[in-house]
């Protein structure tokens, strides 16, 4: 360990927020990352819920000295072969029929912000619809459509943005309904507010179709198909923003396919890239031909460059040879199972929800009244990380206190077991911490 590059963090880094850990870390590799004392930490987040093949995959190291060997940037005006071949593979393989045109960059809310900005032109409206709980970036547009957390202190958003209550089946906002009518109900109120508040320049609405950020929520299909009637019945474009579950890491190749509803506009990022920079927009040919009519543009330095393009390929080709989707859903059956044990043993733990690798585990002082634990929360994810697993917790008070668990999709049986093991112990040591806490 080198006590002065902690320091220098310290001196010279701005802190940007979020989980900061007091290690600086050396090394990543699977389901592994390694501090700077060289203690192993299991990663249930694949990185920043990127490294969806595992960190440093053998495909990804072999594609980045592939680009080295060609090219890793290029003027952006001059379209890599790599780049080609990748737009091409995501739509005749990946996207639902009918988004076959897309546009890559580097981030998730660079993405969204490709999106917003075409569906802006085409429709000629400015107007956004965005669903509570949702996290799209933290650039202009973006951030304006983002209610999960930080929303405070940047001045005043983009104009023409509004919100309605995201579908929660396990907190139902509207008491006595199940949680699919109240979903159905938030639906159609947040619809009747918008339309009395709108002027008419109607341009999308924009959706986490599993909405991480607000606790891993997994709307009823019922829900996506009256969402995209909405947006059809309004001339507004639906957005999928499909950072997280697009490419295998909920069991299908997005949630598209698993909702059966096809978005006008899909926006992926975090699972092409592998860990990697890499993101994208795919839209259809005739939104496309109607915004480059218009004078669209994104022309950006790393638009379009070759060393993300020659990872994205070879991450959907592991994703592909290794049958990764298929093992999204059996290994994450078995994650889920190894969950629900714990919350068959645990009081505390009021919902494990999600699909695939993607799950959510939501934390409660009672079952009955399902009031958030936050302190528990707090304190498992800090012991969790003293024992060898890194996880992320969601802690707002309106949306209760969820770990965030999505681990690499090559992740072992044995490394789920390991962490469940490292859960396990973290919650029965904090509950036994808070019981005494109390009284004494």
């Amino acid at each position: 360990m080198d006590e002065t590059l902690r320091t220098a963090a310290k001196e010279y880094m701005v802190r940007y927020g979020g989980d900061v850990f007091p290690n600086l870390f050396r090394s990543a590799k699977g389901c592994i990352v390694v501090d700077d004392t060289g203690r192993e930490i299991l990663d249930f987040t694949s990185g920043q819920m990127c490294a969806t093949i595992g960190h440093n995959h053998p495909a990804i190291v072999r594609a980045v000295h592939e680009a080295g060997e060609k090219a890793f940037h290029m003027f952006s005006g001059m379209i890599p072969e790599v780049v080609a071949e990748l737009a091409a593979t995501v739509a005749r393989d990946w996207m639902p029929a009918g988004l076959t045109k897309s546009i890559f960059v580097n981030t998730g809310s660079e993405s969204n912000e490709v999106a917003l900005r075409m569906a802006k032109m085409y429709t000629g409206g400015y107007e956004v619809l965005a669903v509570g709980g949702s996290w799209h970036g933290v650039t202009g547009g973006t951030s304006a459509v983002s209610f999960a957390s930080d929303r405070k202190g940047y001045g005043v958003h983009v104009p023409g943005i509004y919100v309605m209550p995201e579908p929660n089946d396990y907190r139902p906002y509207i008491k006595g309904l199940s949680g699919e009518e109240s979903a159905l109900a938030c639906l159609e109120l947040g619809l009747k507010m918008y339309d009395m508040a709108s002027t008419g320049r109607r341009a999308a609405i924009i959706i986490e179709p599993i909405i991480s950020a607000g606790g891993v929520l997994v709307p009823p299909k019922s829900y996506m198909r009256a969402l995209r009637r909405a947006a059809d019945e309004r001339g507004m474009l639906l957005i999928f923003d499909e950072a997280q579950t697009a490419f295998g890491r909920i069991g299908h190749r997005h949630a598209a396919d698993f909702f059966d509803v096809v978005p006008d506009i899909m926006s992926v990022s975090k699972t092409m890239g592998g860990g990697l920079p890499l993101a994208a927009a795919i839209t259809t040919a005739r939104i496309e031909q109607d915004v480059h009519e218009k004078g669209f543009t994104f022309y950006t330095s790393h638009v379009s460059d070759p060393l993300p393009a020659t990872v994205g390929l070879a991450v959907l080709e592991t994703i592909r040879k290794e049958h990764l989707i298929e093992r999204a859903r059996t290994t994450g059956a078995y994650l889920r199972n190894r969950l629900n044990e714990l919350q068959a043993r645990y009081e505390a733990i009021g919902d494990v929800r999600g699909e695939g690798m993607l799950l959510g585990v939501e934390l409660v002082k009672d079952r009955e009244s399902r009031q958030p634990f936050h302190e528990l929360g707090a304190m498992t994810t800090k012991k969790c990380f003293e024992l060898g697993l890194s996880m992320n917790i969601r802690r707002r008070p309106e949306r209760g206190s969820v770990w965030r668990i999505a681990p690499p999709l090559t992740v072992s049986h044995a490394e789920i077991d390991r962490g469940v093991d490292i859960l396990d112990r973290a919650l029965r040591e904090s509950l036994d911490e808070l019981t005494a806490q109390s009284s004494a």
